[in-house]
């Protein structure tokens, strides 16, 4: 196992602009229909490898704003979508109902005529990621998990997220909970566009929905993971700060880890070029 320090840059300047997708690429916004819901996803399209994006639970496509740019610049082919309950997916109920987030994304890759691709998880999409790779193996390249829980029901793992983050815990504001004080302090402009991106993030009415897991996630079932897998945390994480990444980092067998000092719980917003550049060079050698 490979665990990484990364360097965080602080500033007291406004957040970088998310960068634009090259001219020649077009971001495409549409809907596919699925087994119970028409899924509204993006996609950059082109020949590039695929890889796919999945959102936390204070998010959905949009919130990918720095890493499209990038991520198509260096020749990748971008693809997120909403799940069931978040964005613009609508649910059909005349369909199966709330079916799994696993199932969902490989009947998106299906519909669009994708084998195997990268997947990128971040906190609540790092439960989805891990149960897809323990589910559907042969269709990853590779596995990022970023700032996540994972899902693990064992009880002693429960046991330390109660420790963790007590009752009380739910009630703080969503930016409290999820962007590192570090970014809060330094960056108001985009703290304030994560919140009003968290307020776009999940469906009204009784659209939104709960999907379970495929599979009851414990460490046991952690283990047998063979995909090539990486491991990003904020130093500063509430959620999933560095000792948690290292339970799944004991467990996972092709495993890197990075660990961005005072970074929070999204690191892929609060630290931007360090994600991407963690991510593109691990996916970059599978």
């Amino acid at each position: 196992m490979a665990t990484i320090l990364a360097s965080m840059v602080l500033s007291n300047k406004p957040p970088l602009e998310a960068q634009p997708e090259p001219a020649s690429t077009t971001l495409h916004q549409q809907s596919m229909q699925v087994p119970g819901a028409r899924v509204w996803f993006i996609d950059s399209g082109g020949a590039g490898t695929p890889v796919v994006f999945m959102h936390s639970a204070t998010g959905s496509v949009r919130n990918w704003e720095y890493q499209v740019g990038p991520f198509v610049a260096a020749g990748y082919r971008f693809i997120a979508f909403d799940r069931r309950g978040w964005g613009r997916t609508v649910i059909d109920p005349a369909g199966p109902q709330p079916g799994t987030a696993a199932d969902d994304l490989i009947a998106l890759m299906n519909g669009l005529g994708v084998d195997r691709f990268h997947l990128v998880g971040t906190a609540a999409g790092g439960f989805v990621a891990l149960d897809c790779a323990l589910s559907y193996p042969d269709r990853l390249r590779s596995l990022v998990v970023a700032n996540s829980i994972g899902g693990v029901q064992d009880e002693d793992y429960a046991e330390l997220g109660r420790r963790l983050r007590p009752p009380t815990f739910n009630a703080l504001p969503p930016d409290v909970r999820e962007l590192g004080p570090a970014y809060r302090a330094a960056n108001p402009d985009g703290t304030r566009r994560w919140l009003e991106l968290e307020g776009l993030s999940r469906s009204s009415g009784p659209s939104s929905l709960s999907q379970p897991m495929k599979n009851h996630l414990t460490f046991g079932l952690v283990e047998t993971i063979q995909v090539p897998t990486l491991l990003i945390t904020g130093g500063a994480d509430l959620y999933a700060p560095p000792p948690v990444l290292r339970l799944f980092a004991a467990r996972i067998k092709r495993v890197e880890s990075v660990i961005v000092p005072e970074a929070g719980h999204s690191t892929y917003w609060e630290q931007p070029e360090v994600f991407n550049r963690s991510v593109l060079d691990f996916i970059g050698r599978h």
